[in-house]
């Protein structure tokens, strides 16, 4: 089946559902969702839902809202602060679950408040393959995904989102800052603040896509292959911006940006 075909499944199962609360983190899968579900059931039964909390950088916030802004949507932002879960500071593997459900529990609750009869999340056929215990959070709560039943892969988002003119198509893949952490450390505000400081200067530098990960107070820096020199280029600043914002090493991972590497030491 083309994209175009997995696009019309994709719109049919969208009409199903009446109307929908899309769940909306301005990044490239659920901007592209939001965009299908406008097309599909019109703006008056679409509502889009986006979490604030100190995991979530001001500037996909930014972006969130201005995107609902131009394209008339009815956005909802709802303060969701994943660090007053009980246990979930202390970064276990299952941090995602508890994330998404208290998450999703709340989008709920807003999308029948606004006569919505469906929930619905971005995730794609490319997240079935790696550690994802927030989706069992998405199936247990009847959160409709419908980007995986559609079959769709993040390079066909892409490509669809292009063809859209939707300006999230080349974007960078974002998944909240405490993935940066490896398992069993503990999540802090400070720390968020320290991981978001250090990945906006690096886009500010031109990087493309990027991950700052966090072990204890060394600085582990993800980016693709063909920016690793890129990053050597800009050594010393680097260095001094990440050492005031409060790291103590700066380390550079050989291997470049790799989805859930922290999801490596599961594996072992």
């Amino acid at each position: 089946m083309n994209i175009h075909d997995k696009y019309k499944v994709l719109q049919q199962n969208l009409k199903a559902m009446g109307s929908v609360a899309v769940a909306f983190s301005s990044g490239v899968d659920s901007t592209f969702l939001l965009k299908a579900a406008l097309e599909a059931l019109g703006g008056e039964n679409v509502i889009a839902v986006t979490a604030s909390s100190c995991s979530f950088p001001e500037r996909e916030l930014k972006e969130a809202k201005e995107f609902c802004e131009k394209n008339g949507v009815r956005h909802i932002v709802c303060k969701s602060e994943e660090l007053d879960i009980d246990g979930f500071r202390q970064n276990p593997k299952n941090r995602c679950y508890l994330c998404k459900h208290e998450l999703f529990e709340k989008i709920w609750e807003i999308a029948r408040e606004n006569g919505m009869n469906a929930v619905a999340e971005g995730s794609n056929m490319d997240d079935n393959g790696d550690y994802r215990p927030g989706l069992i959070a998405v199936k247990e709560l009847g959160v409709s995904s419908p980007l995986r039943q559609a079959e769709l892969y993040k390079e066909e988002i892409r490509e669809l989102s292009k063809e859209m003119g939707l300006p999230t198509w080349d974007k960078q893949s974002f998944a909240c800052l405490s993935s940066r952490f490896v398992y069993g450390e503990t999540i802090s505000e400070k720390k968020l603040g320290m991981v978001d400081k250090a990945e906006q200067l690096l886009l500010d530098l031109g990087f493309h896509q990027l991950r700052v990960r966090i072990h204890g107070t060394l600085a582990r820096i993800e980016v693709l292959p063909d920016e690793l020199q890129k990053v050597l280029e800009n050594r010393n600043q680097i260095v001094k911006a990440f050492k005031e914002y409060g790291f103590t090493y700066v380390t550079m991972d050989l291997q470049g940006y790799r989805m859930g590497s922290m999801n490596e030491t599961l594996k072992k």
